[in-house]
C-alpha cells in the first residue's frame, strides 16, 4: 500500500512539472538543443581528435581513453599537435594569410556595403524594395557559378585582359588571378550582401531629424555622419564585420579556384590535413584554434558591449 502512495506521489510530481513546461520554454528550448546537436557535439568531437596521435588506420587516429586489463583506465594526450601549429612556418604563414584576406575583405565589404546599405534606406518604399531585390539577386544562383563567373573574368584569356588588350592598355596579360588579389575580390562579392543587409536593418532605423538638427546646428554632412550615422549604425556595423569576417577566415573554396597554390589559407591547410595527408589529428588541432580565434574576440566584445549598456542604464 505504501509502494502505490510513492507511486502516485512521484506522478503527481511529473504531472506538475509537466503542466510548469509551456509553449514557450519548449520554443525557447529548441534553439539550445539545436546548437547542443550540431555545434557543441562537433566541437567536443574535434577536440577529442586533436589530442590524438595519428596513425595508418581506420579511423586514421589513436583513442585517448583506453581500458587496460580490463579494470584500469589509460588516458593519453597528445599536445604535440597543437605545438606544431605555433613552430612550423607553413602554419603560420597560413593564419597570418588566412587574416590578412578575411580582414581586407571585410574592410572592403563596410567601405563599399555602408553607402549601399544608406542609399537603400534613404530611398523611396518602392525603389527600396528593387534595391534589396538587387542585392539578394546573386543568392539565386549557384555559389560555385558565382566563382567560376570571376575565374573567366580573371584569368589571362579572361574579359578584364582581353578587353584592356583590345584598347591597347596593356601588352601582356595581368596576373589576375591565383593570388591573394583575386581571392579578395571573390570573398567581397560572395559576402557583401552579408555586410548590406545588417548595415540597412541599422541605418533604416535611424531618426534623420537628428542629421537636420546637426545641419541646423552649423554641423557638415561629414560632421553629421560621423558623429550620428556612424555610431547609430554600430550595432550593423558589427554585426556585418562578424557575418563577413568570420565565414571568409576558414573559406576554403573561393581561394582554392581563385587563390591557387600560392593562397595559403587555413581553409586549404585543414583541407590538405583531413583528405591529403590523413592527419585528422593536426587538422582537428588547427580547426579548433581558429574556433578560438574568431569565437573568443566576438564573445568579448559582446560582454563589453552589454556591460556599457548596462553601466549607461
Amino acid at each position: 500500500m505504501e509502494m502505490y502512495r510513492t507511486e502516485e506521489k512521484v506522478i503527481s510530481w511529473l504531472a506538475e512539472k509537466a503542466k510548469k513546461i509551456s509553449g514557450r520554454n519548449l520554443l525557447i528550448a529548441a534553439p539550445f538543443i539545436w546548437i547542443c546537436l550540431f555545434f557543441i557535439c562537433p566541437c567536443l568531437i574535434l577536440i577529442k581528435i586533436s589530442f590524438s596521435e595519428s596513425v595508418i588506420a581506420s579511423p586514421p587516429y589513436t583513442s585517448i581513453i583506453d581500458w587496460i586489463s580490463g579494470y584500469m583506465l589509460q588516458i593519453r594526450i597528445t599536445l604535440g599537435n597543437y605545438m606544431v601549429l605555433f613552430t612550423d612556418e607553413m602554419y603560420i604563414r597560413g593564419f597570418i594569410t588566412s587574416v590578412l584576406i578575411a580582414g581586407t575583405s571585410t574592410a572592403c565589404c563596410l567601405i563599399i556595403g555602408f553607402p549601399m546599405a544608406h542609399a537603400i534606406a534613404r530611398s523611396s518604399e518602392k525603389i527600396r524594395s528593387i534595391l534589396l531585390m538587387l542585392v539578394v539577386l546573386p543568392f539565386w544562383t549557384s555559389f560555385l557559378i558565382r566563382v567560376y563567373a570571376w575565374i573567366m573574368l580573371l584569368s589571362p584569356c579572361g574579359f578584364i585582359n582581353s578587353l584592356l588588350m583590345k584598347f591597347h592598355l596593356i601588352d601582356a596579360p595581368l596576373q589576375l588571378m591565383n593570388n591573394s588579389f583575386a581571392a579578395c575580390i571573390g570573398i567581397i562579392y560572395a559576402y557583401l550582401p552579408f555586410m548590406i543587409f545588417p548595415l540597412y536593418s541599422a541605418i533604416e532605423k535611424i531618426d534623420y531629424s537628428l542629421i537636420e538638427a546637426a545641419y541646423d546646428l552649423g554641423g557638415s554632412p561629414i560632421t553629421a555622419f560621423f558623429s550620428i550615422i556612424v555610431p547609430l549604425s554600430a550595432p550593423g556595423l558589427y554585426a556585418g564585420s562578424a557575418l563577413v569576417f568570420v565565414p571568409a577566415i576558414g573559406e576554403f573554396v573561393i581561394p582554392e579556384l581563385l587563390g591557387g597554390a600560392q593562397t595559403l589559407t587555413i581553409g586549404r591547410l585543414v583541407w590538405n590535413e583531413f583528405f591529403g595527408n590523413m592527419s585528422w589529428p593536426t587538422a582537428a588541432s588547427l580547426s579548433i584554434v581558429l574556433l578560438i580565434f574568431v569565437v573568443f574576440p566576438i564573445v568579448f566584445t559582446q560582454k563589453r558591449r552589454e556591460i556599457k549598456l548596462l553601466s549607461k542604464d
